[in-house]
């Protein structure tokens, strides 16, 4: 890193780091990015400095060197990091106590925990921010706030300096501590898993232990039946959504397989590499391999025996085409879950998703405690 003088020390001058190595894209589009010398970020009130252990790489980056969003800046958005200093002119939470009123104790309560981060940076002050709309909900007036500020930056996405770099800033407010238990190479995957955790958040999936049992769609004293769930793609987040739908599927639907009920279909996650997929085993998946073609022929045969079964598909190919191939496995009025971000986007027929009444929902960030949680977990088992 770069360096300047400061102070004098004991006769000695000390140096301060003003500099630092990041990868930085030039331009919106510039496809090669590059390492180079950018200054250290100063934190603004409320935020804190963040030295980076480890960064992930997502689809989202790639799509981003092509163009994705018009970002321009230091890219990346997943990390585990150190808490270096707070800016303590306002804003910040006791890690350990978030209702801890003396702020600049609470502010320095932070320095030196091992932390992951929400992306979002809202402006507290907008009506979603504020929750001036309407939500009595307060869970989903977290998400909202979360995910939703129209002012907002993304960390390493929009307006926001990211991840690949030696530092970073991030509100206090967003800050996450990483558990002892969890490592650093675990922790960096926070972000991406909590993005999987969102289709639970979303409720986007019904399992046997849904509701009042004997109400809704089943008969007095039965449990529903559970949906049926297709995931596309066997990229990081395919993996990680196949895991934690299969968590849920095992967990949740135990109850009716116990009192003698049918066992429910396993999530199905439907991929292109088969040691990519060995790696959902004994997860509550049921892993099947496809073609390795790169174009939609790939899923020819999976249209042919698996049309219109499932109840929810999840699009995680991170293709252009991966909404047109999971409206194909979607039964009529069923629930395509979109996760793909792409730079380039296919032309799009409305007509079957209005014929067969399919409800499109997108899934975005998701909750880091709770996926800091279930590595914590994954530590035990």
């Amino acid at each position: 890193m770069g360096e300047s003088s400061s102070e004098a020390e004991g006769g000695r001058r000390k140096k301060t780091a003003t500099m630092m190595k990041a990868f930085v894209v030039a331009a919106a589009g510039d496809s090669s990015g590059s390492v180079t010398d950018v200054p250290i970020p100063i934190p603004e009130p409320g935020f804190a400095l963040i030295r980076v252990l480890r960064a992930g790489v997502c689809n989202t980056d790639l799509e981003i060197l092509n163009g994705y969003m018009g970002f321009s800046g230091v890219l990346g958005h997943e990390f585990v990091g150190v808490v270096e200093s707070v800016n303590a002119a306002a804003g910040g939470g006791n890690p350990d106590d978030d209702d801890d009123a003396d702020l600049e104790s609470s502010s320095e309560e932070w320095v030196g925990k091992r932390v992951c981060g929400d992306i979002n940076v809202g402006c507290a002050s907008c009506h979603v921010c504020t929750n001036d709309d309407r939500l009595d909900d307060m869970p989903e007036c977290s998400m909202m706030s979360r995910n939703h500020c129209p002012n907002r930056t993304v960390l390493g996405i929009l307006n926001h300096n990211g991840t690949m770099a030696e530092y970073l800033t991030l509100p206090v407010s967003n800050l996450h501590v990483v558990p002892d238990g969890v490592s650093d190479e675990e922790a960096v995957f926070a972000e991406p898993l909590a993005a999987a955790c969102r289709i639970v958040e979303q409720n986007l999936v019904r399992y046997a232990d849904d509701g009042d049992r004997g109400k809704g769609e089943g008969s007095a004293g039965k449990w529903r039946r559970p949906d049926r769930v297709a995931i596309l793609g066997d990229g990081k987040l395919g993996l990680m959504i196949a895991e934690v739908l299969g968590r849920e599927h095992v967990a949740r639907n135990a109850s009716s397989v116990a009192e003698g009920g049918d066992a429910p279909p396993s999530p199905v996650l439907f991929g292109k590499h088969r040691h990519k997929m060995d790696l959902v085993a004994g997860s509550g998946v049921d892993a099947r391999f496809v073609s390795e073609a790169k174009d939609e022929s790939s899923f020819s045969g999976v249209h042919a025996n698996h049309a219109a079964k499932y109840d929810v598909v999840v699009d995680a190919t991170g293709s252009p085409n991966g909404l047109k191939l999971a409206a194909g496995l979607c039964r009529p009025m069923g629930t395509l879950v979109l996760k793909s971000t792409c730079a380039d986007g296919e032309k799009f027929n409305a007509a079957p998703f209005v014929i067969d009444e399919l409800r499109v929902v997108g899934s975005r960030c998701g909750p880091i405690d709770r996926a800091l949680e279930l590595l914590s977990l994954t530590e035990k088992e």
